[in-house]
C-alpha cells in the first residue's frame, strides 16, 4: 500500500472547490445555495479510465470497480484480535452505563439493541479500526485526497433501513467527496438482515431536499416524517425505472465494503430477529470539502466532526 502513496501526489492538486464559497454568508447549508461547481473526484469523471494505467494492476482493478459500480470490497482487512478487543470494550461500555442504547425493537421477540452513534469518542479501540491505516489509505485512493473520520455508527442487528444515498444526510461541497465504509465483526448471516446496496445507483442524479419539496426546517418541525413520505417512495420509484437490481453483502469477519457517497443502500430483512449482524460504519470526507446535512440544513462539522480518542 505505501506505492499508493507516491501515486496520489498526481491525483491530489493544492484545493478542491473550483468556485469558493464563503458559507458564513449562506441563508442555509442546503445543496440550492451551493454553486453547480467542481471538480469532481477523479473516478466520478469521465476521464477516469485513462488514470488508471498509473496503478498497479490490483489496485487499478478496483478502481475501475468504484468508477463502474460506486464500491469495493477488501476481504479480512481487519484482524480479528482488533475486531474482539473493539467489540469487548464495547460492550464493557455498555455494561457500565458509559453508552445508553436505544431499544429500536423490531417485535416483541427482537432482544437485540438498538445502534450507537459515535461510539469511537467512547471506545478508543473503536478508533483504531474506523481509522486502520490500510483502509484510510484506500479512502485516500478512492477520494483523490486525504480522508477525514466524520462519524461512527456501531449496530448488533441489521437497520432494515429503506435505501437511500448518504449524500441528502452528509453532503459535500463539492459533490461527492464522501464515502463510507461497513465493517464486520463476525460472519454475516443471510438471515440477519445484510447491508443492501445497488451497484451503479451512484451515477444517477443526486437527489436533495429542495427538489423534494422538503422544507429547510422540516427535520426541526416535523422530524423525519417529510423524508419518508417524500425521499424514500421517490428512490424507491429510481430503483424501479432504472430497474437496479439489489446486492447483499453477505461479509466474512473482517471484510470492509467502501461505498461511494451516492450510490444507494440499506438494510435487508431480518428473516431471524435472534440473528446478531455486529458492525461498524463509518463516513469520511475528503480533506478542504465542506460537510454539511442537506435534510437540517446543518454543517455536519458541527454535529458529528471525529472526535477520535486517538490520532
Amino acid at each position: 500500500m505505501r506505492l499508493l502513496d507516491s501515486i496520489l501526489h498526481a491525483f491530489s492538486g493544492p484545493g478542491i472547490a473550483d468556485v469558493k464559497v464563503d458559507c458564513a454568508k449562506l441563508p442555509a447549508f442546503r445543496a440550492e445555495h451551493f454553486p453547480d461547481a467542481g471538480p469532481k473526484p477523479w473516478l466520478d469523471d469521465d476521464r477516469w479510465h485513462q488514470r488508471l494505467a498509473s496503478l498497479p494492476s490490483e489496485h487499478a482493478e478496483l478502481c475501475r470497480k468504484w468508477a463502474t459500480d460506486g464500491y469495493i470490497v477488501l476481504p479480512k482487512l481487519v484482524p480479528d484480535a482488533l475486531l474482539d478487543e473493539a467489540w469487548l470494550a464495547y460492550e464493557e461500555a455498555v455494561q457500565r452505563g458509559k453508552i445508553i442504547l436505544p431499544g429500536d425493537l423490531a417485535s416483541d421477540d427482537d432482544k437485540l439493541p438498538g445502534r450507537c452513534l459515535n461510539p469511537h469518542k467512547r471506545v478508543s479501540r473503536f478508533c483504531k479500526v474506523a481509522k486502520h491505516p490500510d483502509l484510510m489509505t484506500w479512502l485516500k485512493l478512492l477520494l483523490g485526497h486525504p480522508a477525514k473520520l466524520l462519524q461512527t455508527i456501531a449496530s448488533h442487528k441489521g437497520s432494515q433501513q429503506s435505501a437511500h444515498s448518504d449524500s441528502i444526510h452528509m453532503t459535500t461541497y463539492p459533490l461527492g467527496y464522501l464515502a463510507a465504509s461497513w465493517i464486520a465483526f463476525e460472519d454475516i448471516h443471510p438471515d440477519s438482515g445484510p447491508l443492501e446496496f445497488y451497484p451503479g445507483s451512484h451515477r444517477l442524479p443526486y437527489v436533495f431536499s429542495h427538489s423534494l419539496r422538503i422544507p429547510e426546517d422540516g427535520l426541526k418541525t416535523d422530524g423525519y416524517g417529510p423524508y419518508r413520505a417524500r425521499y424514500e417512495p421517490f428512490v424507491r420509484k429510481l430503483v424501479e425505472e432504472h430497474g437496479l437490481k439489489p446486492k447483499l453483502f453477505e461479509a466474512r469477519k473482517g471484510d470492509a465494503l467502501i461505498w461511494h457517497a451516492n450510490l444507494l443502500h440499506g438494510g435487508s430483512p431480518r428473516r431471524n430477529l435472534q440473528l446478531t449482524r455486529k458492525a461498524l460504519v463509518g463516513h469520511y470526507f475528503a480533506n478542504r470539502a465542506f460537510v454539511y446535512h442537506d435534510l437540517s440544513a446543518k454543517s455536519s462539522r458541527q454535529q458529528y466532526f471525529d472526535g477520535c480518542l486517538v490520532p
